[in-house]
């Protein structure tokens, strides 16, 4: 599932920090990937290596690549490639606020922001 654009609670999120999957904790994005994209939710141009999983998507009439956290197999959201974003990569990680927790620096790993 996919949350309603501009609606997650990570959307404005612009601490320093490390982005962790909700389910498993593992570690996923650092806030240094991350851009406003505006497309409503929160984007990254890079995960952590090997952090995720690419799946073809043909739903809702439009092929996609999902994403899913490699440790737990949990729905992310999606990649888009070749937009034209001026990052690194022209890359554009749309992840699901819900599916995030992160963590600034110092932060008890325990706790959720």
């Amino acid at each position: 599932g996919t949350e309603r654009p501009f609606t997650g609670e990570l959307l404005d999120e612009n601490r320093e920090g490390i982005y962790r999957c909700r389910a498993c904790s593992a570690e996923l994005f650092r806030s240094t990937t991350k851009f406003d994209a505006h497309c409503g939710w929160p984007s990254f141009y890079q995960p952590i290596t090997d952090t995720i999983e690419y799946l073809e998507d043909n739903t809702h009439g439009m092929k996609r690549v999902e994403v899913r956290c490699a440790n737990c197999d949990s729905h992310l959201g999606h990649v888009f490639e070749g937009e034209g974003y001026d990052t690194p990569t022209d890359r554009r990680y749309c992840i699901n606020s819900i599916c995030l927790v992160h963590h600034a620096p110092g932060e008890d790993s325990r706790s959720s922001s």
